[in-house]
């Protein structure tokens, strides 16, 4: 109920304790994903066989397990960049922490489809009071730190899949309709 304070009893949690607590909402949510994946997407695919089974649904698992731990630590390393360049300097460990607690909302209720989008963005203000509270900067700079690292890897996607369509557009050649003339 009151995040900033939870933050601040979490100052001095270590790894044994914050691994763990993250590992179980990650199961947590490969296995709801895994399953919901299977189950809306059996006879849709048009690919024939397993595909659209059980297999999809554990590659769908082991990926969420694999990336969001690869992620965390990913995404901790480049918050902090930006966290240490706004002054925090209470070393990376505190900053990957507050990632993987900050998750938490979107670990157990993102995968609800049409409002999971909601606890992504209550896990990215969950983000903004960890790194003000665990790396004692100001909530200005806090959320300056969050706001570059979600906006310029999304701004760096939207440039190559713009580049991706207009070249697949302009590498196209136009379609030639013969008809009777």
């Amino acid at each position: 109920m009151d995040p900033a304070d939870a933050f601040r009893q979490a100052k001095d949690d270590e790894p044994g304790i914050v691994l763990p607590f993250f590992a179980l909402l990650l199961l947590f949510h490969a296995a709801i994903s895994a399953v919901l994946l299977s189950v809306f997407m059996i006879g849709t695919s048009p690919v024939p066989g397993p595909v659209t089974g059980g297999i999809s649904g554990a590659v769908v698992f082991f990926a969420i397990l694999i990336g969001g731990f690869a992620g965390a630590f990913i995404f901790g390393a480049w918050l902090h960049l930006w966290v240490y360049i706004f002054g925090g300097r209470r070393g990376i460990w505190q900053t990957i922490k507050v990632v993987m607690y900050g998750n938490t909302p979107l670990l157990l209720f993102g995968w609800i489809p049409f409002i999971g989008f909601v606890f992504t963005l209550w896990s990215l203000v969950l983000n903004i009071l960890g790194i003000y509270e665990l790396q004692e900067i100001s909530s200005l700079k806090a959320t300056l730190a969050v706001a570059l690292a979600v906006m310029i890897p999304l701004i760096l996607l939207i440039i190559l899949a713009a580049y991706f369509m207009i070249a697949s557009v302009t590498t196209t050649g136009p379609v030639m309709v013969s008809g009777p003339a």
